[in-house]
């Protein structure tokens, strides 16, 4: 890990709210807390700041002290990290995204593992009943494909950088629920992204539209969505907007037809929205330009996409993902095995263990991912997937066929308890949880454990390079 030289500061225990204190960020828990140790002469204190980073010497505004704990909000890096490099994007510090951009990607790799590990490492030791140690069993970090570009969706919002500043269009500011950053340089994402969000923003600012304004629910422009295939090379933009004005959009399709893309459009659509909620909502679809999907590959299946399917945003990174989800899973000793993709989203992990089940049973609670899943199961030209809406703490009880193996990927909640316990009832030989929220997977792992299974092995993979976030996945074995 990279470290830097603390500088002392004399506050120590006897800090108090709206104390301003220096410390040395001593190691970042997941997602981005930062444990920095204040030293006094009276010893010293932990304090818990947000976005401070591994490494680095910051001073932060105390803002709670209680029962001996203290959280404080970054005011400053005073000392950087020796490690710490240039941030690549010139929105760095000010975007609300992109956290660890001025780390090496080895050190962000170390850094996630880390978390991860001091998340699970004391749920194992506590309920291993195995003579394996927690070393034995996690295997680490595997690196996305690309740390740079990765990204194949992006939503970005209109607003103003400032209070009646010029229209912007991008992600919110760091720590603001209403400033826009204009992120025209993104480095997580390609030129054509970049390029499509220039010419939007210039064209809206030329045609002097209002923006969506969050306090008195006036204005046009909300947001626009652009997704784009990696392997396909394929762009859908979605434009969502209030209905609060009647505008030719024809002349926006223009702009954007004629823009200097390497990818194609393969489509562009108008999505009304009128509620108040900061939240892209489908309230009506207008197709503008060609049509409202495109397809992307992965793992040697084709997968049909809209504006609003679910899929990993990483198309690199998730055929890591699920080619280390499909071996963990191992050779399936069973002839004809029966799988349930529990929480399946559009069916992508149903789809890669099709061709050695029997049969595949997904469930997810979102039904357009289901219709999503089931043209794609088509498309693919697998007949052996049954993918079913609805919730799996209800549908479990429905279903009238026994798994054989279990395959979990649940939302950043993770699992509800009570269809825990209806999963742990199967009896299944292995589970395989692939996780997007480790503090999620602890907390569920301990009841596994509990519930008759051992942690055979497990990994995390970073499908999200210079963020906080990393996925991981874990083998469960009766």
């Amino acid at each position: 890990m990279c470290h830097s030289i603390p500088l002392l500061c004399c506050y120590g225990s006897k800090m108090k709210k709206g104390d301003i204190v220096q410390g040395y960020v001593e190691k970042c828990d997941f997602p981005n807390k930062g444990r920095v140790i204040v030293k006094g002469e009276d010893g010293d204190t932990a304090v818990t700041v947000k976005n401070a980073l591994p490494g680095q010497t910051v001073s932060c505004l105390i803002n709670k002290k209680k029962h001996g704990k203290a959280e404080g909000r970054l005011l400053e890096v005073v000392v950087p990290a020796e490690c710490e490099v240039k941030a690549p994007c010139p929105h760095a510090g000010i975007c609300g995204g992109c956290l660890y951009q001025t780390y090496p990607y080895e050190e962000q790799l170390n850094i996630k593992r880390s978390q991860v590990e001091d998340l699970i490492r004391p749920v194992y030791e506590q309920f291993n009943t195995t003579d394996k140690s927690f070393d034995e069993v996690f295997e680490g970090i595997k690196a996305s494909p690309v740390s740079e570009a990765y990204r194949n969706k992006m939503e970005f919002s209109f607003g103003d950088e400032y209070k009646d500043g010029p229209l912007a269009l991008g992600m919110h500011k760091r720590g603001s629920f209403y400033d826009i950053v204009s992120v025209t340089d993104c480095r997580i994402v390609d030129e054509d992204y970049r390029q499509i969000l220039r010419g939007t923003t210039e064209y809206f600012t030329k045609a002097e539209l209002p923006f969506f304004h969050r306090l008195s629910h006036e204005g046009y422009l909300r947001h626009l969505l652009v997704r784009k295939a990696v392997k396909t090379g394929e762009i859908l933009i979605g434009l969502i907007t209030t209905s609060q004005k009647d505008v030719d959009l024809q002349p926006f399709v223009d702009m954007i037809l004629n823009l200097p893309l390497q990818g194609s459009i393969a489509g562009i659509v108008h999505t009304v929205n009128d509620s108040v909620a900061d939240v892209v909502k489908n309230e009506g679809t207008t197709l503008l330009y060609g049509k409202d999907y495109f397809y992307e590959e992965l793992l040697g299946l084709k997968f049909k996409i809209t504006q609003f399917s679910f899929f990993q945003t990483n198309s690199l990174g998730a055929e890591v993902l699920y080619d280390t989800t499909r071996s963990y899973l191992g050779t399936m000793e069973k002839a004809n095995p029966t799988v349930f993709d529990l929480y399946s989203g559009t069916g992508t992990i149903a789809q890669l263990l099709a061709p050695v089940a029997g049969k595949v049973v997904g469930v997810e609670i979102v039904e357009e991912a289901v219709e999503a899943a089931k043209e794609n199961a088509a498309l693919n030209g697998l007949t052996n997937c049954e993918f079913i809406a609805g919730d799996v703490l209800k549908v479990l009880d429905d279903i009238e066929v026994l798994p054989d193996y279990i395959i979990l990927d649940p939302p950043r909640d993770g699992i509800h308890p009570k269809a825990l316990q209806k999963i742990i009832a199967y009896g299944v030989d292995r589970i395989v949880y692939v996780s997007c929220k480790p503090t999620s997977l602890a907390r569920d792992l301990e009841v596994l454990l509990q519930g008759g299974y051992k942690l055979e092995k497990m990994c995390c993979v970073d499908m999200f390079p210079s963020t906080a976030n990393v996925e991981s996945i874990a083998l469960l074995v009766r």
